[in-house]
């Protein structure tokens, strides 16, 4: 595994959850579950407005109004979360009401019935299965939860500390009553060593830590795609990508800013730009990012995305 830099120990978790409400808030600007094309205000002379009624090329590589479909279906996760309790369905549908809408029929019935449908990765159930895939990481038996980074500080305690876990909300008891407890998804030895290898080379913009390190549900989420697509025979380069997009739909802004600066830097559009080279800490990460951000704002190149994304909580 590919050494990481260590983070500061996290402070305790009401202080923790209220910093990266005020963080992601400044960075993003984002409303969790509502389809809203807003963006923040700003003096940026730099900055091009985006008519979000109207289409983006851009846009529409990293986002793509077909998706991205992964060689995997739901199977029995769902039923199989909700009998361990590390979904409660009334808590889960909640989330839906207390923002003014429903679960979808769709989303209700891979929930209580699975389903065999291969997973497709759209704008329209991304938060969906941001959620779904958070509990899948949390709770299915992992050597990365029990023995990985996450586990540096204070051992389990700690590792109960981190958005990923004290901010799993929707479990019938405590977070840490599941965490890589459930043999939810079956690997082979070296399927796990597939899944650690990808993951440690996979980053995320809210972080500089890796998805071998997933203190976040971003993190959590992609691990549990992860090691489902690899119980499923894929391959590296098909991790990588599906990192790739998965990332893209969760973090659309950033990898909006990415595409931005491969375009005008290296002529790159986003199809083309490696997986893996986009996925690593040089762009992926929240450092990486800021620097292409950077970049594309001293060349008077930063343009707002016509949507964002969502944070990292339920």
């Amino acid at each position: 595994m590919v050494p990481k830099k260590e983070a500061e120990p996290k402070k305790p978790l009401i202080v923790q959850v209220l910093m990266v409400s005020v963080i992601l808030n400044i960075l993003f600007g984002v409303y969790i579950l509502k389809d809203v094309n807003k963006s923040p205000k700003t003096n940026n002379p730099t900055t091009t407005k985006i008519d979000s009624t109207k289409k983006d090329p851009l846009f529409e590589q990293i986002n793509p109004a077909n998706g991205f479909e992964i060689n995997a279906s739901f199977g029995d996760l769902g039923p199989k979360m909700i009998a361990n309790g590390v979904i409660d369905y009334d808590k889960f549908k909640a989330t839906y009401t207390k923002s003014g809408t429903t679960l979808p029929p769709e989303f209700d019935s891979i929930l209580k019935q699975g389903s065999n449908k291969k997973i497709k990765i759209t704008s329209a159930n991304s938060y969906f299965l941001l959620n779904f895939f958070w509990a899948v990481g949390l709770a299915n038996k992992s050597r990365i939860l029990d023995s990985g980074d996450i586990m540096k500080y204070e051992g389990i305690k700690g590792a109960g500390n981190f958005a990923s876990t004290g901010g799993w909300s929707l479990a019938k008891t405590d977070a840490m009553d599941y965490y890589s407890k459930a043999d939810l998804i079956s690997l082979s030895s070296d399927q796990k060593n597939l899944v650690e290898k990808v993951s440690s080379n996979v980053y995320r913009p809210c972080c500089d830590n890796s998805t071998a390190f997933p203190d976040c549900n971003h993190g959590m989420a992609l691990l549990g795609v992860y090691e489902l697509m690899a119980a499923n025979g894929a391959t590296e380069n098909q991790m990588y990508e599906a990192g790739k997009y998965f990332n893209a739909f969760w973090f659309p802004g950033n990898y909006y800013d990415l595409a931005l600066y491969f375009k005008n830097k290296e002529g790159k559009s986003f199809t083309d730009i490696p997986a893996q080279t986009l996925l690593g800490k040089e762009y992926s990460s929240a450092s990486g990012w800021q620097a292409a951000k950077q970049w594309l704002s001293e060349k008077g190149l930063v343009k707002e995305p016509p949507k964002q994304g969502g944070g990292c909580g339920v």
